[in-house]
């Protein structure tokens, strides 16, 4: 996409292909009109279209341009925060629904691959959380103890079972959580483009929403080629928004996250490095993720840029990381790198805007992208059709609300990750 490698990398490369789809050139009439072609946008328009409304979705670039085609391909439950801070920031009556809604995503989106047949390369064998030193193995028992008081698949691994399950002895335990996995993310996003287009769904690329106004009672979002007016409007955009709903991008501050994929590893090294495929990420405030795709390649990555001197750095530290981790490993190179953003709020918890009567919309993911998009793309289609009120919402309407300093904070993220890989003498 755009000419450049290191927009989608190893994701474009090995994805299926996407539906055909053209640009918007008229005046079109439809029941909803969803912006944005990610997991949110296309998990609605399918819903919606499956229950027989006449839906068209514009999407700026292609379908999963945003970080549904970017990212690493975990299908996390949950969020970032603990369980006992979803009732904590948004009280007991939203926390503790936002918190099952959430724990059960994974279900979700396997349910819809399976129903779909979507060739995504989704593996069922759950995620670990890897504790790199002792104060992070506290943190996976007390994330441990808050899921199983709520009746969560999550089992607390010692070193030595992490070590069978991963290959490596540099982690002093993990949490394993059964309900999660991993698949190819830009596949799955571009399935669920073909599941919605077989339902009815109208699908427009490269057709970016530019301004947003009422015109007899109707909701009309104009784009350079056309119009489509609507009863109601589905902003999913999320951080990578522009054009008439841009605050959604600036209430986010963006953290950059790239990833790099070896060459496909030999048999041998497949035994020894992620033989049960989990997908992993560990406790370091500048965390690291990897795990490995259908091919055997280990896919590395971890906060920062690649570009200008970030990429030298980055792809420098990510080998001498693997190398620490898997001495096995004995020559690391890459084949594939690339990188994205992540959109985050101020509690790590996403938000539920309502821009006008019958505008709405879902952002701030917090790098959990796969499993709220395709939860939260459902959760507005049922709101739409009228099978669940506002008060059955997982979130309430808010305002959104600008961070301070946001440019000033990208900024340091950026540098800051930089410079601790550059620093960094272990993992």
């Amino acid at each position: 996409m755009l000419n450049d490698p290191r927009s989608h990398g190893l994701w474009e490369r090995t994805a299926p292909p996407a539906p055909q789809t053209t640009s918007l050139r008229e005046s079109l009439s439809a029941d909803v009109v969803i912006v944005g072609g990610g997991y949110t946008g296309l998990s609605a328009a399918l819903h919606l279209a499956e229950a027989g409304t006449r839906v068209v979705l514009l999407e700026a670039h292609e379908i999963g341009f945003g970080g549904a085609g970017r990212n690493v391909g975990l299908i996390n439950a949950g969020m970032w925060v603990m369980p006992d801070d979803f009732p904590k920031e948004l009280g007991p009556h939203y926390g503790e629904r936002l918190l099952e809604l959430l724990g059960n995503g994974p279900a979700l989106v396997r349910e819809i691959i399976d129903r779909h047949a979507i060739a995504c390369e989704l593996e069922r064998n759950g995620t670990l959380h890897c504790a790199t030193d002792k104060d992070g193995l506290k943190e996976l028992e007390e994330r441990a103890r808050q899921w199983q008081m709520r009746g969560a698949q999550v089992t607390l691994l010692d070193a030595a079972e992490t070590e069978r399950r991963i290959g490596t002895r540099a982690y002093a335990g993990s949490l394993l959580d059964s309900r999660a996995g991993t698949l190819q993310p830009l596949a799955y996003v571009r399935g669920l483009a073909h599941a919605a287009t077989r339902a009815g769904a109208l699908l427009l690329t490269d057709s970016a929403a530019v301004a947003h106004e009422q015109r007899g009672g109707r909701h009309v979002v104009r784009a350079a080629g056309g119009e489509v007016s609507a009863d109601w409007v589905v902003v999913a955009t999320d951080a990578y928004s522009k054009g008439p709903w841009a605050v959604m991008r600036q209430e986010q501050v963006h953290l950059p996250y790239f990833n790099l994929a070896t060459a496909p590893l030999t048999d041998n090294l497949r035994k020894s490095i992620l033989p049960g495929r989990e997908g992993c990420w560990d406790t370091k405030e500048i965390l690291s993720s990897f795990r490995m795709d259908q091919a055997g390649r280990l896919v590395f990555g971890s906060v920062g840029a690649l570009r200008g001197t970030g990429t030298a750095i980055h792809k420098n530290w990510a080998r001498r990381s693997l190398r620490r981790l898997f001495p096995q490993l004995d020559a690391v190179d890459f084949e594939a790198e690339w990188h994205g953003r992540i959109g985050m709020t101020d509690n790590a918890l996403p938000r539920l805007h309502k821009f006008a009567d019958k505008v709405v919309a879902f952002c701030g993911y917090n790098g959990r992208g796969i499993a709220p998009g395709t939860t939260f793309g459902k959760i507005l289609a049922q709101h739409i059709l009228g099978r669940i009120t506002e008060d059955d919402l997982p979130l309430p309407f808010t305002d959104p609300k600008l961070p301070p300093l946001r440019p000033l904070k990208e900024a340091y993220y950026e540098a800051g990750a930089q410079i601790a890989h550059l620093t960094a003498e272990r993992f």
